[in-house]
């Protein structure tokens, strides 16, 4: 611990390290942001799913990658939907190579997948907080899995990864980390069984920190966040770095389950349910997205 702590003390002093008060530029397509003592609060913005596609991905690689260099006086970032039902539905299932090339620009060629970017988001050197309300499915999950610390509206909040119910497997972390914080027999059952899990059960399971009354979910979050802004940097970059180095997969496991998502999801019989949930509204506002963890059930035999 003494050697985290020392390696976080001489980064303070390098002169290419972060510039303590310093305000960033932060202005992207698809999330809207204000920082304010210390927090960066990051909405995503990308439609009414907030599919994780092409712009979606474009913008947070460029933020991650602002907050790994050079975060300025940015300690917490915490990262929310402009939408209530949707806090991102899952991934553009229409657009894989693409979102995933924007993907590989946050790490080169070699981690050109999303589970590579979201494991560079896990260790980036502030605090990041995913703040849930509606719908965290696929990707989108596995978006807020990445984040430190999950908060949830006890009302609307929804998780679940359905991509066993496609012939798939999340690939993008979601069983790294649903199998680290649920355990082996929980993480089976929520990655085979691909239901949704609703915020008080995702809080008992301890897939989240905590689901709260949509009513006081914000307050609670932002109070949480100034909190640690205003602690000393260098104390909170070493907790992180030394929790990360206990409880983070090692990037052959993520760069596994990348590849095989994107086997399996090329898989006849995935492409033909795929197919079917496309038909019925897949990717488009509805009832089948909103219901999706039942509709993956539903493929006729």
């Amino acid at each position: 611990m003494a050697d985290v702590i020392q390696e976080n003390l001489l980064l303070d002093q390098h002169p290419s390290l972060p510039h303590e008060g310093k305000i960033m530029d932060f202005a992207y397509s698809s999330i809207r942001t204000r920082e304010e003592a210390g927090v960066l609060f990051a909405t995503l913005d990308a439609g009414p799913l907030n599919l994780i596609g092409v712009d979606l991905v474009r913008d947070l690689v460029s933020l991650v990658d602002a907050l790994d260099t050079d975060p300025g006086g940015v300690r917490v970032l915490v990262i929310d939907s402009a939408s209530t039902e949707f806090f991102s539905a899952h991934v553009d299932l229409a657009a894989i190579p693409q979102y995933t090339a924007e993907a590989a620009k946050a790490g080169g060629p070699g981690d050109a997948s999303l589970g590579m970017f979201l494991y560079k988001l896990a260790q980036v050197p502030v605090i990041t907080i995913a703040k849930v309300r509606g719908r965290a499915r696929g990707g989108g999950n596995e978006l807020a899995l990445a984040c430190d610390m999950i908060f949830a509206a006890r009302e609307n909040a929804v998780f679940g990864q359905f991509e066993s119910g496609t012939g798939a497997l999340p690939g993008a972390g979601g069983i790294q980390h649903l199998t680290r914080r649920l355990g082996r027999t929980r993480a089976i059952e929520a990655v085979t069984g691909a239901d949704d899990f609703d915020a008080d059960l995702a809080e008992r399971y301890g897939w989240i920190n905590r689901a709260l009354p949509d009513t006081e979910l914000d307050g609670f979050v932002e109070r949480l966040a100034k909190r640690i802004a205003g602690f000393p940097p260098a104390g909170v970059r070493a907790a992180k770095h030394a929790i990360n180095d206990l409880a983070l997969p090692q990037p052959a496991n993520v760069r596994s389950d990348s590849a095989m998502f994107l086997g399996l999801v090329a898989l006849p019989e995935s492409r033909e349910r795929l197919d079917y949930l496309t038909n019925r509204g897949l990717q488009t506002p509805g009832e089948l997205e909103r219901d999706l963890g039942k509709a993956v059930a539903e493929f006729p035999r």
